[in-house]
């Protein structure tokens, strides 16, 4: 990495021209991955990344550039031409003096990747193989990959600070495929941790694979979901996806500070039923979406966003803090070098509740269960979405009944949040990808079992 002493000149030459702020982001990151297809492995690929960027700061205007060049003489040369962007140099006489900072580490890794042998990984993914191609004679294919990533990262800013941390993620991807000879149906699962090698020990990928399978083997036999407006109780886990993308975008700082979301100036307000509590926590040990320090160098932090209904908190980057007038809450992240930083989630979900998901059940006469949500579509700006259900069950007279498909669950976030009446206790999270300004980052969500008391869902 990169000296304190060649920080210094950097970040001096950077803020030449008048800038307020000047940092810089050195990354060294390397990927693996391995795939399975047709029982044989179909890849194995590494990749390796690294390189930095530069970010000024002159009020609220931010000017970023980014190379591979991680020398002093590259890094001069991309502090003069950010520099450069607020014109010509003003010689500015500077002294920054960087105070190195210890990291606490939260994420503890007892069996580095490093440490790891490709035996161990190939098993994992031919067990998990396996273990879906065998569960049923409708399996027609199936698909399992692993993929691992460590980076080692250097922040260093005007504000005194230089730190160093580091990474490592890990994540099996298990796709079934259920046929009868005229149609398909796929049953998908991807568990991930923020962990070393340890993580394969940890988990039964036999039982994982047959639990993709089973998804879709029982939507091969569903029928087709009936359309109207009903009560619908989502499952935990990934059925935070809707909390995520139709509510907790709105929420980051990015849309707030633009006056692009429906929750702007809500502070201290009412905006969901009393039973929701929802959090954004980088803390969590060893979740997919946990950090030790954001992408801008600041500790992680346990956000609570609503409580009791009541929205406490956005989540709020160093920039946009500016444009705010509000403290950052440590949520700036970015997929890589070449990306600025902006807010993003971490782990982000409704808080566990006092109700039973068997009283749940027993509250809906004749509505849907969505068990296991998939992608969709939101405005950021007016919170409407377009969920998919990948598996679906009826309920009538508070029994799950009949697996259905070809659901859809549409709304607006704002409306959930209102009409989320019952909250079962059993939190669950499960692991994802989120996309935005600032590229793909990996954030886990979550919830327990909840209703919503009415909501439009798509079908037949």
């Amino acid at each position: 990495m990169i000296s304190k002493v060649v920080c210094q000149r950097v970040l001096e030459k950077a803020m030449s021209t008048g800038a307020d702020f000047a940092e810089i982001y050195c990354e060294d990151k390397t990927s693996n991955s391995i795939n399975m297809i047709g029982g044989k492995i179909d890849n194995s690929l590494t990749n390796r990344n690294k390189g930095a960027g530069i970010r000024i700061f002159t009020g609220v205007r931010s000017v970023y550039a980014y190379g591979n060049d991680t020398t002093e003489k590259g890094l001069l040369s991309l502090a003069e031409k950010v520099s450069a962007s607020l014109g010509d140099d003003k010689n500015l006489v500077l002294d920054i003096v960087l105070d190195e900072r210890t990291v606490e580490i939260i994420n503890p890794i007892p069996l580095p990747l490093a440490d790891g042998q490709i035996k161990e990984k190939i098993d994992a993914i031919k067990n998990s193989y396996h273990g879906a191609k065998n569960f049923s004679s409708e399996i027609s294919q199936v698909s399992a990959g692993l993929g691992d990533s460590f980076k080692t990262v250097l922040i260093a800013n005007t504000e005194g600070l230089y730190v160093t941390d580091s990474a490592s993620y890990i994540r099996m991807r298990i796709s079934a495929i259920a046929s009868n000879g005229t149609e398909n149906q796929t049953g998908f699962i991807a568990p991930g941790a923020y962990k070393g090698m340890e993580f394969l020990s940890e988990n039964d990928w036999k039982a994982q694979g047959e639990k993709a399978s089973k998804q879709a083997v029982t939507m091969l036999h569903a029928i087709d979901c009936p359309a109207g407006r009903m009560p619908v109780i989502i499952g935990n886990g990934f059925g935070g996806v809707i909390f995520h993308e139709a509510c907790g975008h709105s929420l980051e700082a990015t849309s707030v500070a633009k006056n692009n979301s429906v929750f702007c100036g809500k502070l201290g307000e009412k905006i969901a039923n009393t039973k929701v509590t929802a959090i954004d926590d980088g803390t969590i040990p060893n979740y997919w979406g946990s950090i030790n320090i954001s992408d801008e160098g600041e500790p992680s932090q346990r956000n609570v966003l609503i409580e009791n209904g009541i929205l406490k908190s956005y989540l709020v980057d160093k920039l946009n803090s500016r444009r705010m007038n509000m403290p950052s809450t440590g949520s700036g992240r970015r997929e890589n070098y070449t990306y600025p930083p902006t807010s993003r989630m971490t782990n982000t979900y409704i808080d566990k509740g006092t109700d039973k998901i068997e009283d749940i059940l027993k509250s809906v006469d004749d509505g849907l269960y969505a068990m296991s949500m998939g992608g969709g579509s939101v405005n950021p700006v007016t919170g409407e979405f377009n969920f998919a259900v990948c598996e679906g069950y009826l309920i009538k007279n508070g029994e799950v009944t009949q697996a259905v498909r070809g659901a859809t669950l549409i709304g607006k976030g704002s409306d959930i949040l209102m009409d989320i009446d019952m909250v079962s206790d059993d939190l669950e999270h499960a692991e994802g990808v989120c996309g935005s300004l600032s590229g793909n980052v990996n954030t886990r969500l979550g919830q327990p079992t909840i209703r919503v008391k009415e909501i439009t869902v798509g079908g037949k």
